[in-house]
């Protein structure tokens, strides 16, 4: 992987892509239903695309309210930094959007990927999906 880079993707111009990641992270691999993967909020949310050259790897959103969600990356790619690179982005812009509270539901195994990047545990843990979360926010300047 010699060219990872993060960018701001279109929901439209980007679907296929975005679609793709999103189905064969959670879908296909974490078993959610379709149907609470897919939600009203990709139509209002900012979202990323991590590629590697031209190909894209991983995905996350951001939410009006500073909300973080539906990070994901290809199971090649995972362990080599992409979710960071993501996070970083995302991080970011929220900050640049005046968004000083980031706020994420984390599947348990991740919450120390998350707390890595300044994310606190503010929740006792509970099922989303059948999968273990902790709710998880992070205060900057």
């Amino acid at each position: 992987m010699n060219d990872l880079h993060v960018r701001v993707a279109d929901w439209q111009k980007d679907n296929a892509d975005l679609r793709r990641i999103r189905e064969t992270v959670f879908i296909a691999e974490q078993s959610v239903p379709p149907e609470l993967e897919w939600d009203d909020e990709d139509a209002h949310a900012v979202h990323f695309l991590a590629l590697d050259g031209d190909y894209a790897i991983g995905t996350a959103r951001l939410l009006p309210d500073g909300h973080i969600g539906r990070v994901s990356v290809v199971k090649d790619y995972r362990g080599l930094k992409v979710g960071e690179a993501l996070m970083t982005a995302v991080i970011a812009e929220a900050e640049r959007r005046g968004l000083t509270r980031q706020m994420l539901s984390a599947q348990v195994h991740a919450a120390p990927f998350y707390e890595r990047l300044g994310f606190s545990i503010v929740s006792d843990e509970f099922l989303d999906a059948g999968i273990p979360h902790v709710d998880m926010v992070r205060q900057s300047g």
